[in-house]
């Protein structure tokens, strides 16, 4: 019996005989190891209890109380819910059912589709298979008895599976008792550890693999957690998302709106597009004198796409555009015939602005902000509110730096970043290096180059700030250059990518862009790409999310309403609004015959962060009653001292931290 050498996590080696299994493994270990694992890891690959080694490598037994168990949990969980759809509606057909982040679905074939009302009986037929602990079993069938089997049992989508599998591939089956399917596992020891902590979610219609032209299935979604705990934490993260949904609350707010005649471009409503230029306004201010803010054509030939790479690399994330007269006119011989593209990026058009004149290494670094207008095409499928979109704003910047600089400009693009983040209040920030992907152009010298010094600059982030924590996102890279990816936590707990720092050799030279060096030689330069919010449409939509609409005042569309409680108010209510703008503070008046509870609760659906209610007395008195969104407080102040404790905390945290450096 050949032998193999296994290393364990505390970096022993044993040898072992090459056909011993992980469930002989755990039990060489400890008896009490063995009654809790349901898999183990060669080289980090999950493997079936019952699969013997056979081979040398790194070896773990898993837990079910081990993160990568949850995988397997999940997984069981979707077996499960197909056996419990079979035994309760029989000759439904079962044909895909993966893990996805968060839980799992399965596709169903059946006449009539499923719904949310099947679910108890469902769940309860779930727990039941479950209960009866039975065991995941597996064999290797021959091609021509799987699909007997499957044509006999009327299962046409599982031999279309089959027929799929490339042949050098085994054909597994995975046994729960009497119940089987077709599946690649791995799988626990028993149903009886999936546990009762799962629910099902929703059910969608889904083309029979995502093609239109194949017939529609039925998918059912679940969750499934290791424990109860975790089930309602995640619940109720979901509960808080649903409440703090952006398209919700933009309608709500009114901030903004999508229709069918522009699928995937914002309309922005007046106090949505004053909180956006709020957003532009800050942003502006924190590049400062450090950037010149150049802006672009929309409009480009796609000459100049081809010669980027982006026409043959990103072609079908493009909108390509013809005058009207040559669509219409496609042999007319005076109708200009080129192929121009709507911008999907600003890259191409701030390296033209930089060749235009020549630049010394003096000039060095030049930083280019734009914040353009772009168009990507996105499947209608995808569009998300402000999420995800066609037609997007871009805080983008390109520096052209030489070398020398180029460690020390990142390190200066970080800096703005995490000062950017903290001011509006997101503490944890993850930063992942995105290295090359399989697809790319340039040299792997030029990609060594490039990967070591972001690495470098990483490795110097991470022990100078102790908010960021690193990582790596293996060949999620860009074409054109490897990036850093900054990565931001919400307040309930879900992340967004957001910032982006790419570094790109590539197009420089594809333009012929270069400097005069101090040996008065040609020089190339180095380009860095860099977004902080990236889109700011999908930013703003994070930010509504994260504030829950309830927007710090400095922020906020709107800061104040002053409400009127009876007519003998109204002038004073005037003269109140009129001080508050010329304090520089964004006020509306509501003198409308309606009760002030009314009016109340209506500014507090509209997410309003203050409120200022004035009646007879407070006209009289020259005051007001200050009331805050989610308060019923009220704190009676005098105009003068209203407007200068508001005035105050509507000052920006940028602009507030260079009054106290110019004070110190």
């Amino acid at each position: 019996m050949p032998k193999v050498s296994l290393t364990f996590p505390d970096g022993s080696v044993r040898e072992y005989d090459a056909a011993t299994t992980g469930a002989e493994l755990a039990e060489s270990i400890s008896k009490s190891l063995a009654k809790k694992a349901v898999a183990y890891a060669l080289d980090g690959t999950l493997r079936d209890l019952s699969d013997p080694v056979g081979r040398s490598g790194a070896i773990e037994i898993v837990t079910r109380e081990d993160p990568r168990a949850l995988e397997l949990i999940r997984h069981d969980a979707a077996h499960v819910l197909a056996e419990a759809v079979q035994e309760l509606w029989p000759g439904t057909q079962v044909t895909i059912g993966p893990v996805i982040e968060n839980g799992f679905y399965y596709d169903f074939a059946r006449n009539e589709p499923f719904t949310p009302d099947d679910f108890p009986a469902i769940e309860k037929k779930m727990r039941e298979i479950i209960a009866r602990n039975r065991p995941f079993t597996k064999e290797v069938w021959s091609r021509e008895k799987a699909r007997q089997v499957f044509r006999d049992k009327g299962e046409a989508y599982k031999v279309e599976l089959i027929d799929a599998i490339p042949e050098d591939q085994d054909l597994k089956i995975y046994y729960q008792g009497d119940w089987f399917d077709l599946c690649r596992g791995p799988h626990m020891v028993s149903t009886g550890q999936i546990g009762s902590a799962f629910k099902l979610m929703k059910v969608a219609g889904a083309y029979w693999r995502g093609d239109s032209n194949n017939p529609m299935l039925t998918r059912i979604y679940g969750t499934a957690w290791a424990t109860q705990a975790q089930l309602d934490e995640y619940l109720h993260m979901l509960a808080e998302a649903e409440k703090r949904d952006h398209r919700r609350l933009g309608r709500e707010m009114d901030l903004f709106h999508f229709q069918e005649e522009g699928p995937g471009v914002v309309f922005w409503h007046a106090k949505g597009w004053r909180v956006f230029q709020n957003l532009i306004a800050y942003m502006r201010r924190r590049i400062g004198d450090e950037y010149q803010e150049v802006n672009a054509p929309q409009v480009l030939d796609k000459s100049l796409w081809e010669t980027s790479g982006h026409w043959g690399w990103y072609q079908e994330n493009m909108f390509a555009v013809k005058s009207a007269h040559a669509f219409n006119h496609p042999d007319d011989p005076e109708a200009d015939q080129r192929i121009f593209a709507l911008k999907p990026m600003n890259c191409p058009g701030h390296v033209q602005i930089f060749k235009h004149g020549l630049k010394s290494y003096r000039d060095l670094p030049i930083r280019l902000a734009e914040f353009g207008n772009v168009h990507r095409y996105e499947a209608s499928g995808a569009l998300h509110g402000l999420m995800r979109v066609r037609g997007f704003t871009q805080d983008d910047a390109h520096i052209f730096c030489t070398e020398e600089q180029l460690e020390a400009e990142i390190l200066k693009i970080n800096d703005l970043m995490m000062s950017v983040y903290e001011d509006f209040g997101f503490e944890e920030v993850e930063v992942k290096l995105a290295t090359r992907p399989e697809k790319r152009v340039g040299t792997d010298a030029m990609w060594d180059h490039a990967e070591d010094i972001l690495k470098r600059a990483l490795e110097r982030m991470a022990r100078e700030d102790n908010r960021i924590k690193v990582g790596i996102n293996e060949g999620e890279g860009t074409f054109y250059g490897p990036k850093f990816e900054y990565t931001l936590k919400d307040a309930i707990g879900r992340e967004w990518q957001c910032g982006t720092t790419q570094v790109d050799f590539n197009l420089p030279e594809r333009f012929g862009a270069f400097y005069i060096g101090s040996d008065s030689e040609k020089k190339q330069p180095v380009m860095v790409h860099r977004a902080i919010a990236g889109s700011l449409e999908r930013f703003l939509g994070i930010l509504i999310e994260n504030y829950a609409g309830h927007f710090p005042l400095w922020f906020a569309p709107l800061q104040v309403v002053v409400a009127t409680i009876t007519s003998d108010a109204d002038d004073y209510a005037e003269k109140v609004v009129k001080r508050l703008k010329a304090a520089g503070l964004t006020a509306e008046a509501d003198l409308r015959n309606e009760k002030i509870n009314y009016k109340v609760r209506e500014h507090s659906l509209a997410k309003v962060p203050v409120i200022l209610v004035c009646g007879r007395r407070e006209a009289e008195e020259g005051t007001v009653n200050l009331r805050r969104l989610g308060s019923r407080d009220q704190q009676s102040l005098t105009l003068e001292d209203a407007v200068a404790a508001l005035v105050d905390e509507a000052t920006p945290p940028d602009i507030r931290r260079a009054r106290l450096a110019a004070a110190a």
